[in-house]
């Protein structure tokens, strides 16, 4: 406790959640909790959540210590996170945190770790309502229809795994490594990503079989896509300077209702997919601790080939996502393939190919 009571409270300088306001709350909070729980809240703070920690449970039903019907993860999340955070709505479990799968309603206890949630990146505009492209009348879907490869656009990589080659590889890939292919759909691949820095691919493919996977160049604990492992021939002090900030990098997560994204890095990620923004449009921009529903499979299940006016077909099923620099209108950079390093992630999910009977052969 005494360990916890030491943060830094000069972060919360607004008179009604300065340190007279929210101290008693937090200390008759940590008082409630077991030895074991603020043991691992100290090693979870101390480590900024470095590491997926178990959930620190605090009791429930139990509004002493609790400012203003302040639940526990708010107090908790505003002390050691964000002082501006206000609503529990505004926070999103982690895909890990037993409370996000329902698991802690069967508990007495309320998951409160302050590093098993994000806050909420929304999109500013809904432009599903203002905006009504035209599709291209029966645009395959590349990415998902066996032995097809990715519909190729104007600006080169973007949205065409299927015709990349890794740096250093003037050889074509076999198709196997490029498509979401029947093959890969029956081994539970749900994704595959690519790495790319400006127009030229890094490495082969990575297969996500999980339900969750890490994108990183520095994690001290945990596993998947390691961008540090991927040697490249040549690489431009623009682009060394892009790979310093990707640091723990992001976490893709595939759950109900689509795909999400938490940027675990120290600099923002910049998305775009087709179901939050068509190709064209600003992207949206995820700060460090923040999500955003990446790829709504709802929203995605109509949906076939996009055409935009000298954009040429854009594939439906690829979801951009810049380290550190964004493109687009707002921006010097006009193309993703401008951004020194960026992922390309492209997504197959339950529909996609219609009824089960429809499978070929």
């Amino acid at each position: 406790v005494v360990a916890l009571m030491c943060w830094p409270w000069r972060w919360l300088t607004s008179p009604e959640d300065g340190p007279a306001a929210l101290k008693p709350a937090v200390h008759a909070l940590f008082k409630k909790l077991k030895d074991e729980e603020l043991e691992l809240l100290v090693q979870v703070v101390e480590s900024r959540g470095a590491w997926e920690s178990g959930c620190v449970l605090a009791p429930r039903g139990d509004p002493r210590g609790v400012k203003q019907g302040l639940p526990p993860q708010v107090l908790l999340c505003r002390l050691f996170r964000w002082p501006d955070l206000h609503q529990s709505h505004e926070l999103k479990h982690l895909c890990y945190c037993a409370g996000g799968q329902g698991a802690c309603g069967d508990l007495a206890g309320l998951c409160c770790n302050p590093h098993h949630f994000s806050r909420l990146a929304v999109p500013g505009e809904c432009w599903r309502q203002r905006w009504r492209l035209p599709r291209i009348p029966g645009a395959p879907r590349p990415s998902i229809c066996p032995h097809t490869p990715s519909v190729p656009t104007p600006l080169g990589p973007s949205s065409c795994l299927a015709q990349s080659h890794p740096a250093g590889d003037s050889s074509a890939l076999p198709l196997t490594d490029t498509s979401l292919s029947w093959s890969t759909i029956k081994d539970g691949c749900w994704c595959k990503l690519a790495y790319w820095e400006y127009r030229t691919r890094v490495g082969r493919l990575y297969a996500v079989h999980e339900a969750s996977v890490n994108v990183f160049c520095e994690l001290p604990w945990g596993s998947g896509f390691c961008l540090a492992q991927l040697p490249a021939a040549y690489r431009s002090c623009a682009v060394r300077r892009a790979r310093r900030k990707i640091g723990r990098g992001l976490q893709l997560s595939q759950e109900p209702g689509g795909v999400w994204a938490y940027n675990r890095s120290e600099h923002p990620i910049f998305v775009s997919s087709p179901t939050l923004s068509p190709p064209g449009l600003p992207v949206l921009k995820v700060l460090p601790g923040y999500s955003a529903k990446v790829f709504d499979y709802e929203w995605a299940g109509g949906t076939g080939g996009w055409q935009l006016p000298g954009e040429g077909p854009c594939d439906p099923h690829s979801i951009r996502i810049s380290f550190a620099k964004g493109w687009g209108p707002c921006y010097s950079r006009q193309f993703i393939t401008s951004c020194p390093c960026w992922i390309e992630l492209l997504a197959w999910f339950d529909g996609a190919l219609g009824r089960q009977g429809d499978q070929p052969g």
